[in-house]
């Protein structure tokens, strides 16, 4: 087994999630993510194709996972897939698609990997949340109601495995994130954006803090964003 504690990210795309595995690297993690299509790889990092809807699948990687590496003390579910759209054009396959990929993934994760963290003396389930996970837009039906439902799901398992020393915290990034993809949706000053690198400090200093003052939901935002 490494010497070094894993994290494991999913949704490790181009943006947030490899952020996230830079800055854990960078505090001395080995860092492992999985996305779902393999044009989201970079050759730098540690980074898997797989699909965490597919439940069997996803879980023997993890089984694999934790036999070479250990338990993880930091997983993050950073997963997306939005959807936006007039409810009335909104496909079933659109609310089955957004609701597998964001919601039945994060069950899937943490089904997997909670009991070998308990096992292993506990440590920081992250997940990834919206403005969405707080209030459903128009045009955002798919989007909202799975982000709501992920928002359910942290603070039940927060409530249930706390006291078995993992920290499950709940992320709503309020804000458009700077990335390629979103400078090429939004017509919108990057310097109004939510720099990648910014948001990945507050994971990690989430996932550090004392048992003595845990956050269980902390919203970020950029200092022009009305709320």
């Amino acid at each position: 087994m490494s010497s070094q504690p894993l994290a494991i990210v999913v949704g490790a795309g181009p943006g947030l999630g490899q952020a996230l595995m830079h800055r854990f690297e960078k505090g001395g993690y080995k860092a492992i993510g999985f996305v779902r299509s393999s044009s989201s790889a970079n050759n730098d990092l540690d980074i898997r194709q797989l699909d965490f809807s597919q439940a069997e699948i996803a879980k023997s990687e993890i089984t694999s996972l934790v036999e070479e590496y250990g338990p993880p003390k930091v997983v993050i579910h950073n997963t997306a897939n939005l959807v936006i759209a007039p409810f009335l054009e909104t496909r079933l396959s659109d609310y089955e698609e957004t609701w597998r990929s964001m919601f039945l993934s994060a069950v899937t994760l943490a089904q997997a990997i909670i009991q070998p963290m308990v096992r292993g003396g506990g440590g920081a389930f992250l997940v990834t949340g919206a403005t969405a996970s707080l209030r459903g837009g128009a045009r955002f039906s798919a989007f909202a109601s799975a982000k709501f439902a992920l928002r359910g799901l942290t603070q039940s398992l927060a409530r249930e495995y706390q006291a078995s020393g993992i920290h499950v915290a709940h992320f709503i990034l309020d804000g458009i994130i700077d990335t390629d993809a979103s400078r090429e949706l939004h017509s919108l000053d990057p310097s109004r954006m939510m720099k990648t690198e910014d948001i990945a400090e507050n994971y990690w200093h989430i996932a550090h803090q004392s048992s003595s003052a845990w956050s269980h939901e902390i919203d970020l935002r950029p200092q022009s964003e009305n709320f």
